[in-house]
Order: structure tokens, then C-alpha cells, then sequence
């Protein structure tokens, strides 16, 4: 019989939190990006479950992209990265995939190609990764129009370095140069709201939005937590409490002997660790929940096991559920407690850990 380590994956969730994003982003539309095998809880059946209310997808490679066709789903894709060989170029006209044009050998693949694909062109606003400077736009534009690619271009994208932080300014700055690089092109989309962005107040977000880590219920916003926004959490990650035992003062548990109890402790182990995904930076006092009550880790994460102190949680037994992350617990929490993001979190999910999908549910409008 299978150990109880599971991730449940609620869809419903996920179109709740889509919906808001639709909301927060009008009258831009929304597209869905799911790269990074949808955060971590699986691109085919994230793209399904969003089908029906999604128009556009977007993720970081031709592989993802061609998954969400694997899928049955044949809504248009935008390669965030564009094009990573020539033949990523044929690949995308033949499946209907919008390329993210960033650089100049890309239009030298655009130019060679015996089809052009739909294409946006991305502008450095400065982030200062991947794209054209503003300058340049003009030239790679009259450059386009000399090949005959022109009309293939549906618009510009840009991408926001610290939208996360609302008491930043730069975001206000990028947004200023991204809607000056582009104005002699009216007719074209544009794109640059990622999903911190939804929650900046007054902040424009153009003709098309990109939701991500929000669509799985995790924050995109500096000290708040994805309850906190208004979104449910996606995934529940879940393990079996499979044994427990009293500590008498000054024992220790787990590697390194770095937690004792300072008086009589009740003490649980928890079949999960970081061979699952479970942070192992996560320490003492990380919270998690079992029995109806908030626990405590104790102690060094193992590779497949941890401990948790049950003094909270006195009905407790071997053989309950205990909540690493989800409803009860949230994953920016868990997060926060092993130094990192939950963006981490969500796609670290090993793949000994199964997702259970559960789509009776519509979730909240």
C-alpha cells in the first residue's frame, strides 16, 4: 500500500483565483501562465481545468507548450522565451504557438523561416534580462516590414522587476518607458502585468495581463499571504503522522541533535522530507496542522521524515493527516519560515509525490 504523501490539487481553486485575476486585471484580458509544469501542479491538467475560461496560455518553452497540445487543449500558446532553436520557429506556426521575439539571432530565425508564426516583440523596460532596448524598436520594426513579417507581429510585451514591492517606484518608471517605446504602434497588444501587478492600485495593465504564481493561490505581493489577497490555495500537501512519543527534558530528535525539549513534549513524525520537496531550511517553530489545530516543526527536516510538536494537538494519532501546506497553513507561511518564496515551494513537489486532482468543485466566484 502507498504512503499517504500526497498533493491534492483543487481546480477549483485555481478558476477562482483565475476569475479574480480576470477581475482585478479589466479591462486587460488574462493569459494563464503555467510553465514549470503549471507551478508545480501539472501543466496538462492545469491548461483542462482552465480551457473553458482562459483564452491564451503562455509558459517558458516549446516543451510546455507542446504538453498543453498533448493535453487536447488547442488555445492559442505564447513562448514567453521565444523561439530556443530554428526549428522551435516551424514547430510554432505549424501548432498555432505566439513566440516572445527578444533578440536579434531570434529575427535572423524569423527571416530563414519558410513560415512566420505569429510573434510579439519584447521590450527591455529595465529589468534588464531579455529584450530590445526602446531605441531600438524602430529598426527591428522597418526590419520586419522590409522581410514581409510585419503583420505577424501581434504586439509588445515587457516585464516588471519589483511590482512585488508596493512601495517601489520602479515599477511606475517601466511602465512610463514601455508606454512611450511603443506609442507609434497603437494598433498592436500590449502586455507587462505580471501577477504582482494585479494588486498594485492604479496600475495599468494594458490589453493582456499574465497571472501566475496567484493562479495557485500563492502571494506575488511583499508581506501579505495568498488568503490575504483574496485567493484559495490550490494545492494541499499532505503526509500521515505516522508515529508519536513523549520527550523528556533535554532529549533531542532528528540530525545533529538540534532541538531538544526544555520539558515534556509530546512528539509526532510526519512521513514527508526533502526528498518530496519539503523544504529542508524549514525549522523549528515552521507551522503546519493535524487534528483541527496548528503544529510546530521541531527540529532538522530528514529526507523523509520531520517532527512536529504536538502539544497543540493533543488527539492527535498515528494514522491523521497532517497539512504541510494548503487551507489551514499557507504555503507563503512555510515559505517564509525556510527563507525562500512559494513559487519555490510549489514547484520543488517531487514527482514521488502524487497529485490527486479534485474538479467537483467550481470554487468561489
Amino acid at each position: 500500500m502507498p504512503r499517504k504523501t500526497v498533493a491534492r490539487i483543487d481546480t477549483g481553486a485555481l478558476r477562482h483565483n483565475y476569475r479574480l485575476a480576470c477581475r482585478l486585471a479589466s479591462p486587460a484580458r488574462a493569459m494563464a501562465v503555467i510553465k514549470a509544469d503549471g507551478y508545480g501542479h501539472g501543466i496538462r491538467e492545469v491548461a483542462r481545468a482552465l480551457a473553458d475560461v482562459a483564452p491564451k496560455f503562455a509558459v517558458a518553452s516549446i516543451e510546455e507548450a507542446l504538453a498543453i497540445r498533448e493535453a487536447g487543449v488547442d488555445h492559442p500558446v505564447v513562448l514567453l522565451q521565444g523561439p530556443h532553436s530554428f526549428e522551435d520557429v516551424a514547430t510554432s506556426a505549424r501548432e498555432g504557438f505566439e513566440m516572445v521575439v527578444h533578440s536579434d539571432y531570434q529575427l535572423d530565425w524569423l527571416e530563414q523561416a519558410p513560415a512566420t508564426p505569429k510573434f510579439w516583440l519584447k521590450v527591455n523596460t529595465g529589468m534588464n534580462r531579455l529584450g530590445f532596448a526602446s531605441a531600438a524598436l524602430a529598426q527591428v520594426m522597418a526590419r520586419l516590414k522590409d522581410h514581409g513579417a510585419g503583420e505577424q507581429v501581434i504586439g509588445f510585451v515587457t516585464h516588471y522587476a519589483c511590482a512585488d514591492d508596493i512601495s517601489s517606484g520602479f515599477t511606475d518608471k517601466q511602465t512610463r518607458v514601455f508606454a512611450e517605446a511603443v506609442v507609434d504602434w497603437p494598433a498592436l497588444e500590449k502586455s507587462a502585468g505580471n501577477s504582482a501587478a494585479h494588486f498594485l492600485p492604479g496600475q495599468p495593465l494594458f490589453d493582456w495581463s499574465r497571472p501566475g504564481i496567484m493562479l495557485y493561490g500563492a502571494s506575488p505581493t511583499l508581506g501579505k499571504t495568498g488568503p490575504e489577497l483574496g485567493l484559495e490555495a490550490v494545492m494541499t500537501l499532505e503526509a500521515e503522522l505516522t508515529a508519536v512519543r513523549t520527550l523528556q527534558p533535554g532529549e533531542s530528535v532528528g540530525y545533529g541533535c538540534s532541538w531538544a525539549a526544555e520539558q515534556e513534549t509530546r512528539m509526532g513524525i510526519v512521513g514527508i522530507g526533502y526528498g518530496d520537496g519539503y523544504p529542508r531550511h524549514a525549522g523549528t517553530d515552521t507551522p503546519a496542522w493535524v487534528a483541527g489545530s496548528r503544529i510546530r516543526l521541531i527540529g532538522r527536516v530528514s529526507m523523509d521524515m520531520l517532527a512536529v510538536d504536538l502539544t497543540n494537538s493533543p488527539a492527535a494519532r498515528p494514522g491523521d493527516t497532517v497539512e504541510l501546506w494548503g487551507r489551514h497553513v499557507s504555503v507563503d507561511e512555510v515559505a517564509q519560515h525556510a527563507g525562500t518564496i512559494g513559487y519555490e515551494l510549489l514547484t520543488g513537489i517531487t514527482a514521488r509525490v502524487p497529485r490527486l486532482y479534485d474538479s467537483s468543485g467550481d470554487g468561489p466566484v
